[in-house]
This record gives C-alpha cells, structure tokens and sequence, in this order.
C-alpha cells in the first residue's frame, strides 16, 4: 500500500473508531477515588509520581494540577490535524504554567501499546483512527481512568454547574463501559449521505427524502455515465452507516436497541433488517454503485465522489475536513439524513448523530491532576472554540462555539440537519462495546457489497455474531435503556 493509502486508510478508520469509539470518549478507571491519588490510580504502588505532579488544589483548580510539571498528550492526526491541541497546550502552558510533550500520529497502537504493556503510558490519549486501541480492550484490562471525577468537577465556565451538566445530552454514552465513562467522545459528529450541491444543481436532482427517489437519482446517474452510490469498500464500517440507518429508521430505536441488547431476533426475525439491508443490497444488484469502489480505501473514494464520479457517498461529518485538499472550491458539500422506506417509524429528518473521536486518560498517567484539569479544560467554551476554528468541527459542549466562528458548507449543513433532527438522533452503542461483533457484521457487509452472499446469509451471519456475543457473561453488564 502506498503512503497516501496507508494514512488515509487510517484517517478512515480513525473515523470508524470514532463511531465506534464514539462512545468512548474519554478513559477513567475505577481504581481512582481522590482527588488526590494521582499514584494510586495506577495501582502498582510507585508513588514517585505524586510528589512531582500533585500541586495545591483550589476552586479555579480543583485538582491541585501543579505548575512546572509536564504533560504528555498524544493525538490522532486525522482529518481534524493536530493544530487544536497544539493550541489547547500553548494556553495550558500559560495559564498553568504546564508544558506539553506533543505527539501527533496516525500509529495509535503500534506507538502506544508498548507503553501500556510497560505502565508508561502517555497522560492524555485522542484514542482514534483505523490504529486505536479498542476502548472495551484497554477497559478490560484496567488501563483507563474512570472518568467521572472530571465529569462531576466544577464547569470552567460555570463553577456552579458540573462538568457533565454542560454537555449534548446523550454524548457520554459510546464512552461507557459496565455503567463507567471511561473514554470522553469530544467531537459531535453525524452520520450520513452526502452530495454536491453544484452537481445536483446542474443536474436538477431533488436531494431525495424516500428510497424511491434516491435509487431514481442513482439511475439517472448511471445513465449519464456517473456511479449512484460511492461507498470506501476496503474499510466496510462505512457502508454500515447506510445499512445499519436503514434498519433504525425502518425499525425505530426497538431495532436499535435490538441490536445494541443483543436480541436473538435482533437481525434473523427482525422486518427491519432484512427491509434495511435488501434496500442496500437493490443499489447493488441493479449496478448502481460507482464502479471499482468495493476495492477502494476511504480516501481514494472520497476522491472519486470530489471528482463528480458519483452522486452520493456514506460518511460521518469529519468528511469535509478529511478532503479539504480534494474538494472543489464550488463543490457545495452537503449533508443528507438516510432516505426513508416505506412504512418506517422515525422520520426523514432522523439521523444517527452523537459524539466521536474518543479521549482517554490512562489509569497509569504519570501527571493524573494535569491530565484531568486538561480534560475539564477541553469542555470549556474557550477551548471548544478553539477546536472548532482549527478542526472544523462541534464539540459536545452545548453552545460550545462561538458565533464568530466560520464553519465550512458541509459542517454547516451538518448543524442544519441536527436543528431539523431536534430530538429524533439515534446511537448504535455495539462498536463500543462489542469490537468483535462489530468487526464480524462489518465483514459481512463487505461479502454483501461484493456479491459473494444475498441478504438472507447477511442477517444470518450478523445474528450468529449477535448469539455469540449475548454468550459472554460480561455482555450482561450494558444495556441500551
């Protein structure tokens, strides 16, 4: 693979984590109780660290956070860059009087994973891209902060709200494990179709709000030598994002919570699946896909779809900044919500939405009261607009970015869909907490799209990864209320 392949493919799966670890969003581990205990989270009884990291705790810092220690942030440099955190270092240092060590890399695992398995691990984690360490993994084996000391600490903004009293309502949620937020999904992201504004225009398509108009679109397409639907074949996460909203929009948040609970009629005995992925499985049969991206990565299809080689592409909201460089001045990208089946419970304007883009602090962080009073920062308004300048993108604080701020078509288009959405979003919680499951479904889509099974042995294997999941004791311990 070359080296525009290898870093997109990351960028994309960083993505993919991003859903999945959406819900991840930041790490606590259990074994931290005081505010004090910065050693003591590790569990390994080294308390070197608590003398150079513990300063005097007060209001404006309530977790003693001491000047002149160090702090070691590593980032996922995807399609959000790394700019944002430079930034929220450069004013951590001045305010704080604490400096960053600064790592901005695609290789999460391949540089983290020594580090964990050493106890060493960096303070602050962006856990993302197609190399993230899985969250449910680094939970299981206690490497993560259980994050609700940061949560229950007093808002920057408003010392007489609590942290978690500031945020999108449901945005904690992908990163909780056995009813603990152990991972902090920063960035609000929605999931979707897109299209070009300017091509649509030119070819007086109507943006399809039913099943029906969107494969007529498609054909239309095919007629005048472009492909319908463009979707990154080699990573199968994002033709899920179509399959599985077609199923919750069908099915309604009982399909959702079907899956998410592990039902054993979650996929084989459910009408919305199967009316979910034969939908999909029409724009194959019937040619309608952008020909060759089954084997394409996420950037080499997104590129085709800048290139007007197709009308539509699945895709999260971080699309836009991930094909700044791809994507034509007057391109006008813009945001679809799933079309709709017939008889389907949730509205048109329902779309999947909620946070991404999962931080952790590890249990074991050498400076836990800097990197917690980091994490209380990052849910600021100063720092949410920060990040909303450098990435382009919202972040889960409500009203968290400032007006004055210039978001770019498609995210802006993103916040119009969420205005319409109002409170018809949905979440699937099973990447988080089940990466196998995920991966076996995943799998399945990408037999689907190639041809190799029908829609009848999609569902079967998708429940057979459902049953085999739902057999693991530990699978007791969440559920989708």
């Amino acid at each position: 693979m070359g080296s525009t392949a290898h870093h997109g493919g990351e960028g994309v799966g960083r993505r993919d984590l991003i859903k999945r670890s959406a819900a991840l969003g930041l790490v606590a581990t259990p074994a931290m109780g005081l505010l004090s205990a910065c050693a003591s989270g590790g569990g390994d009884g080294d308390n070197s660290n608590e003398g150079n990291t513990k300063g005097k705790a007060s209001k404006d810092n309530p977790f003693g956070a001491k000047s002149g220690s160090k702090l070691d942030v590593v980032v996922f440099k995807g399609g959000y860059g790394d700019d944002y955190a430079k930034a929220w270092e450069a004013d951590f240092s001045k305010k704080l009087g604490i400096t960053s060590t600064h790592t901005g890399t695609q290789e999460i695992t391949g540089k983290l994973q020594p580090r964990f398995n050493a106890g060493n691990p960096p303070d602050v984690v962006d856990d993302s891209g197609a190399q993230q360490i899985k969250i449910d993994v680094l939970y299981k084996n206690g490497s993560l902060l259980d994050l609700s000391e940061v949560l229950d600490a007093p808002s920057v903004d408003d010392p007489s709200k609590k942290v978690r009293d500031t945020l999108i309502p449901g945005t904690l949620d992908p990163g909780v494990q056995e009813g603990k937020v152990v991972a902090l999904n920063y960035i609000y992201t929605v999931w979707g179709l897109w299209y070009s504004g300017k091509l649509f225009k030119e070819k007086g398509w109507t943006p399809p709000k039913t099943w029906d108009d969107f494969l007529a679109i498609c054909q239309d397409a095919k007629k005048q030598g472009i492909g319908g639907l463009a979707h990154q074949g080699k990573y199968p996460y994002y033709i899920n994002v179509a399959i599985m909203d077609m199923i919750a929009k069908k099915g309604g948040i009982d399909a959702v919570k079907a899956i998410d609970n592990l039902d054993p009629k979650a996929f084989v005995g459910s009408a919305a699946a199967q009316a979910g992925v034969e939908a999909i499985y029409e724009v194959v049969e019937k040619g309608l896909l952008m020909p060759g991206t089954n084997g394409l990565t996420h950037t080499e299809s997104q590129t085709r779809w800048n290139q007007y080689k197709a009308a539509f592409i699945t895709c999260g909201s971080w699309l836009e900044n991930e094909q700044l460089k791809q994507t034509p001045t007057d391109f006008d990208m813009k945001f679809l919500p799933m079309p709709l089946l017939s008889g389907s419970k949730m509205p048109f304007e329902a779309i999947r939405a909620g946070s991404g883009e999962p931080f952790i602090i590890p249990a074991k962080a050498a400076n836990l009261p800097g990197a917690k009073e980091f994490m209380r920062r990052m849910l600021s308004k100063e720092w949410s607009t920060l990040f909303a300048k450098e990435a382009n993108s919202l972040t889960i604080l409500q009203d968290g970015v400032d007006p004055s701020v210039k978001l770019r078509p498609g995210t802006q288009s993103t916040v119009e869909a969420s205005k319409a959405a109002g409170s018809n979003t949905f979440r699937y919680l099973y990447p988080e907490w089940y990466s196998e499951m995920d991966t076996a479904i995943q799998n399945a889509s990408n037999e689907l799209m190639a041809k190799r099974i029908q829609p009848k042995e999609w569902l079967k294997r998708c429940q057979a990864a459902v049953d085999k999941q739902a057999k693991d004791p530990a699978s007791k311990k969440n559920r989708h209320e």
